[in-house]
C-alpha cells in the first residue's frame, strides 16, 4: 500500500527557547499531512504545541519535576485525549494531568482547539474546570469563543447566559462579543433582540465594526426581513462603515430570504456596475434566484461561465447541488444526474444535501430503484442517510405504487433511530392515498397524530387526494370537518383539492358552495382554483356556468392561464360559440400564452361542430408551424375534419405521422380511418388495419366496433367484417345483441343463410336470446329468395335451434302460418 506522511518536526520542550520567541512558537500552527494512494484518502491534521513545560513559572516546574504522573503534552495532545473520553464529564482525570495548566494562556489556546473541532459539550465541562483553577482569570477571548460555538450549535439562551456571566467576573464585553451574541439571535432568527444588541453597544460606546453591521444585516436578512436589512445597511454607509464583497453577498441572501429574486438580481446589476467582483457565493445566490424565477437557461450560462474561468470563480458543492435542483424542477433526470458525476470529476465530494436532491428528483419521477441505490451509496460514503433522505426514499417508493415498500422505509428509519417529521408522515398519507388505499392514508393520519405530530394543511390536501381517487363523496366533507376541528386553516391549494374531489364525485352543486365559502373567508381562489371549476362545470354540460367564472377573475384580479383558457375554450366549443371561441384564442395568443394541444383539440371541436372543415385542417397546419404535437384527441378531431371537408386522402398522412411520432391509437381515431377507407374504397388497406388494431381491440367500446363492423357490412366487404368479428372475440370483448343484429342484417343482405343461421348458434351458445324479427328475416328469406331447395334446409335448422330451446319461435311460425 502507498503511503506517503509528511510530519513536521517534533516539539522540543526541554530545550532553552528566547522570551520572544516563546508566545509565536506556542500558537504556530503546524501541519501533518497523510497520503494513501490505494486509496485515494488524504488526511490534514493542525498542530498547536501552546506553552510546554519549559514555559512555565519556576515553582510550578519544581513542582511537577519529579512527578510521574505529570505529563508535557502540547495543546493538540490534549485536545486528541479529551475527544478520545468515553465520558466527557471526567476531563478532570486528563487535565490535571498536564502540566501545560499552570500557564493560564494555554485556556483560550485549548478552548479554541475544542470548538473548531465542534465538541461543545467537551467545550463546556472543560470551560467549568477552567474556572476552578486558582491560576484563572476571565478573559474575552475565552468568552467570546465560546458564546461564537454556542451561536453555531444554535444555543441562544446558552450564549446570552455567556454574555452576562462574564460581566459578572468583571470582564467587559468587546465589540467581537457584541458580534458573536448578534450572530446567534441572528442563527436563531430572532432579529429585535440583533438590533436591541447594537443599541446596546452604542450606548456602550462600542464602535460597530464592518463585521458588527454584516452581522446584523445578516440577521434581518436571514428571517426574511429584507426592508430591514436594507435599513442596516443604509446606515452603515451614512456611518462612514464601507460595505465589503461579504456585506454585499449578505444582502443578496437577504433578498433571497425575502424571496425577493427580481431585486436580487437588480442588486447584482449594481454590483457589476460598481466593479464588486462577486465570488462563488455571489454566483451561488444568483443561480437559486435565476431558478426560481424560471430563468434556467440563464442560470445555466451562469453555471458554465463559473466552469470556464475556473481561476476567478470555482464553482463548489453548493453550485452542482443547485443545478442539479434545477434539472429535477425541469424532469431532466439524466441531466441531473450527469450534474452529479461531473461533481466528482471535478474533486468535489458531495455532501448529504447533494445526495438528496439526486434522490429528490429520482423520487419525483417514481424510479424508486435509483433512489436506493443512491440512498446505498449515502452509506458507502460513510455519511448517515438524514430525515430527508429517507422521505425521498419513501416518497419514491409511493410514487411507484410499492405503498408496502414505503412503509417499511418508515419502519427502518425508525430503528436506525431517525426521528420522522411532518414531511415524512404527509410522503406515507401521499403512498397509500395516491394507490387507493384511503383506509390505510388515514391510519397514517391518526398515527401521526399519537406520536406527538400536528398536522398540516398539506396533510389535508394529501387526505383530499385520496378521497378524491377514491370516488367516495362522504369522505370529503369528512377530512374538511376533521380539519375544522384541528384548527388547521385551509388554505387556496386545500380548497383547490376539496373542489376538485367533489367535482370527480359529480357533486357540483358542493363545489360551488364551498367555492362560496372560501369567498366568504377572504381566501383568495387563484387560476388553478377556477381552471377546476370551469372544467368541472364543463363535463357537467352547465357551458354557461363555466362562462360566467371570467368576470369573478376578472374581478379577483386572478391572471388568465393557458390552462383557464383551454377550459374556456371547451366551453364555448361544446355550446357552439365558434365566434366566442375563436376571439378567445385570439386574445390567448395576444396575452402570450402559448396554446396547447388541449387549446387546440377545443378549437378543432368548434370548427367540426359548425362544420367548418377548412378551418379545421387550416388550424392543424398552424399546430405544425408552431411545434405544438397533437394527441390522439386531436387526431381524431382532425381526421373528421379531413372526411367531412372532402380531403379524406390527408386521414392517411396524419395515420403515419402518428405512427412516426408513436402517438397511440383510439377508438375514434379508427373509426375515422375507416370512414376514409370507405369514402376512397380503400379496402386493402382497411383489411390492414384490422391486424393494425388487434391489439387496441379490448380498449375500444362495442359501440365503436358495432360502426365499424356496419361499415365494411354496408360496402359488401362481409368478409373484411367477419374478419373483424373473430378478432373481437378472440381479444376477449364482451359481444352484445347489437353485434349479432349488424352482423345478421349484412348477411341477409348478401343472402348468406348458412352463415346468418351460423350465427344464430353462435348466440345461442353465448346465452344471447335471438330477437323475433331475426327468425322473421331468415324465414322471409327462406320463402321469398332461396328457393324450392333451399327453403326446407331453412327450416330443418331453425327446427333443430327450437329444439335446443334458444328464442321464442311460436311467433316466427304464426308469422310463417300467416304467409
Amino acid at each position: 500500500m502507498a503511503v506517503a506522511q509528511l510530519i513536521t518536526p517534533p516539539e522540543s520542550s526541554g530545550a532553552y527557547r528566547p522570551r520572544a520567541a516563546k508566545t509565536s512558537d506556542a500558537l504556530q500552527e503546524k501541519k501533518s499531512v497523510y497520503v494513501n494512494y490505494d486509496r485515494g484518502e488524504h488526511e490534514v491534521s493542525v498542530r498547536v504545541s501552546g506553552f510546554r513545560k519549559a514555559d512555565i513559572a519556576r515553582r510550578y516546574r519544581l513542582r511537577v519535576e519529579n512527578d510521574r504522573f505529570q505529563k508535557d503534552w502540547s495543546v493538540s495532545e490534549v485536545v486528541n485525549r479529551l475527544i478520545a473520553l468515553n465520558r466527557w464529564e471526567e476531563v478532570d482525570c486528563v487535565l490535571n494531568s498536564w502540566v501545560g495548566r499552570f500557564a493560564t494562556k494555554n485556556f483560550p489556546i485549548l478552548i479554541t482547539e475544542l470548538s473548531r473541532r465542534g465538541f461543545i459539550e467537551l467545550c463546556v465541562n472543560v470551560f467549568n474546570w477552567m474556572k476552578n483553577q486558582k491560576n484563572y482569570c476571565a478573559r474575552n477571548d475565552i468568552y467570546n469563543t465560546m458564546i461564537r460555538l454556542h451561536a453555531r450549535c444554535n444555543r441562544v439562551d446558552q450564549a446570552r447566559g455567556l454574555f452576562f456571566e462574564m460581566q459578572k467576573w468583571s470582564c467587559k464585553p468587546d465589540a467581537e462579543t457584541y458580534n458573536a451574541l448578534i450572530n446567534a439571535h441572528g442563527r436563531a432568527g430572532q432579529w429585535r433582540w440583533a438590533m436591541n444588541l447594537m443599541d446596546d453597544m452604542l450606548r456602550a460606546a462600542i464602535a460597530p465594526s464592518r463585521s458588527t453591521y454584516n452581522n446584523l444585516i445578516n440577521a434581518c436578512g436571514s428571517s426574511g426581513n429584507w426592508r430591514e436589512a436594507l435599513e442596516v445597511c443604509k446606515k452603515m454607509t451614512d456611518n462612514g462603515v464601507g460595505p465589503d464583497l461579504v456585506t454585499h453577498n449578505i444582502v443578496l441572501s437577504a433578498y433571497k430570504s425575502g424571496r425577493q429574486y427580481s431585486k436580487a438580481l437588480s442588486y447584482f446589476e449594481l454590483m457589476k456596475g460598481a466593479k464588486v467582483r462577486p465570488d462563488t457565493t455571489t454566483f451561488n445566490i444568483i443561480i437559486y434566484c435565476l431558478s426560481k424565477l424560471g430563468q434556467s437557461s440563464q442560470a445555466l450560462d451562469v453555471f458554465n461561465s463559473m466552469r470556464e474561468k475556473r481561476a476567478e470563480c470555482r464553482p463548489d458543492v453548493v453550485t452542482f447541488t443547485s443545478i442539479m435542483h434545477l434539472y429535477s424542477v425541469r424532469g431532466e433526470i439524466e441531466n441531473c444526474r450527469a450534474v452529479f458525476e461531473a461533481m466528482l470529476a471535478e474533486g468535489l465530494r458531495p455532501n448529504i444535501v447533494s445526495y438528496n436532491a439526486l434522490m429528490g428528483a429520482y423520487a419525483v419521477h417514481g424510479m424508486s430503484e435509483n433512489a436506493l441505490s443512491v440512498f446505498q451509496e449515502i452509506k458507502r460514503s460513510g455519511m448517515l442517510p438524514d430525515v430527508v433522505s429517507y422521505t425521498c426514499l419513501l416518497n419514491s417508493y409511493g410514487r411507484s405504487r410499492q405503498p408496502g415498500k414505503a412503509k417499511e422505509v418508515f419502519l427502518m428509519m425508525r430503528k436506525e433511530r431517525r426521528k420522522p417529521n411532518v414531511v415524512t408522515y404527509n410522503a406515507l398519507i401521499d403512498a397509500y392515498g395516491s394507490n387507493g388505499l384511503l383506509p390505510e392514508a388515514v391510519g397514517i393520519f391518526r398515527q401521526m397524530e399519537q406520536d406527538g405530530f400536528k398536522p398540516n394543511v398539506v396533510s389535508v390536501c394529501t387526505l383530499l387526494a385520496a378521497c378524491s381517487r377514491s370516488g367516495k363523496k362522504v369522505n370529503v366533507e369528512t377530512v374538511l370537518s376533521a380539519a375544522e376541528a384541528r384548527g388547521i386553516k385551509l388554505n387556496t391549494a386545500a380548497y383547490n383539492s376539496a373542489i376538485g374531489s367533489f367535482i370527480n364525485g359529480a357533486e357540483l352543486e358542493k363545489a360551488i358552495a364551498l367555492y362560496q365559502t372560501m369567498k366568504r373567508k377572504k381566501v383568495k381562489a387563484d387560476s388553478v382554483t377556477f381552471t377546476i371549476l370551469i372544467s368541472g362545470s364543463c363535463r357537467m354540460s352547465k357551458y354557461p356556468e363555466a362562462i360566467s367564472y371570467l368576470k369573478d377573475m376578472e374581478d379577483l384580479g386572478v391572471p388568465m392561464t393557458k390552462e383557464v383558457y383551454s377550459s374556456v375554450l371547451c366551453a364555448y366549443s361544446k355550446q357552439g360559440q365558434v365566434t366566442e371561441a375563436e376571439s378567445t384564442f385570439k386574445e390567448m395568443k395576444m396575452a402570450g400564452c402559448k396554446p396547447d394541444v388541449i387549446a387546440y383539440t377545443s378549437m378543432l371541436h368548434a370548427y367540426n361542430a359548425s362544420e367548418k372543415w377548412e378551418k379545421a385542417c387550416e388550424l392543424f397546419l398552424e399546430m405544425e408551424e408552431n411545434e405544438v404535437e397533437p394527441d390522439s384527441i386531436a387526431c381524431s378531431a382532425l381526421m373528421k375534419a379531413f372526411n367531412k371537408g372532402g380531403e379524406p386522402s390527408n386521414v392517411f398522412i396524419l395515420m403515419d405521422l402518428m405512427r412516426e411520432k408513436e402517438v397511440p391509437f383510439t377508438g375514434a381515431v379508427f373509426f375515422e380511418i375507416f370512414s376514409a377507407c370507405n369514402t376512397l374504397q380503400e379496402w386493402k388497406r382497411a383489411t390492414d388495419l384490422i391486424q393494425m388494431m388487434e391489439p387496441y381491440l379490448p380498449s375500444l367500446s362495442i359501440g365503436l366496433t358495432n360502426q365499424m363492423l356496419h361499415l365494411f357490412g354496408k360496402s359488401g366487404k362481409v368478409e373484411a367484417m367477419m374478419k373483424l368479428f373473430y378478432k373481437i372475440m378472440e381479444s376477449g370483448v364482451q359481444i352484445n345483441l347489437k353485434t349479432y343484429a349488424v352482423l345478421l342484417e349484412h348477411l341477409s343482405a348478401i343472402g348468406n343463410w348458412r352463415k346468418y343461421i351460423e350465427v344464430l348458434e353462435w348466440m345461442s351458445d353465448g346465452g344471447i336470446q335471438p330477437s323475433t324479427q331475426m327468425y322473421r328475416d331468415i324465414i322471409s328469406f327462406g320463402e321469398r329468395s332461396a328457393g324450392i331447395e333451399v327453403e326446407p334446409l331453412i327450416r330443418q335448422k331453425l327446427e333443430s335451434l327450437r329444439n335446443k330451446g334458444v328464442g321464442d319461435l311460436s311467433k316466427a311460425h304464426r308469422h310463417e302460418a300467416t304467409l
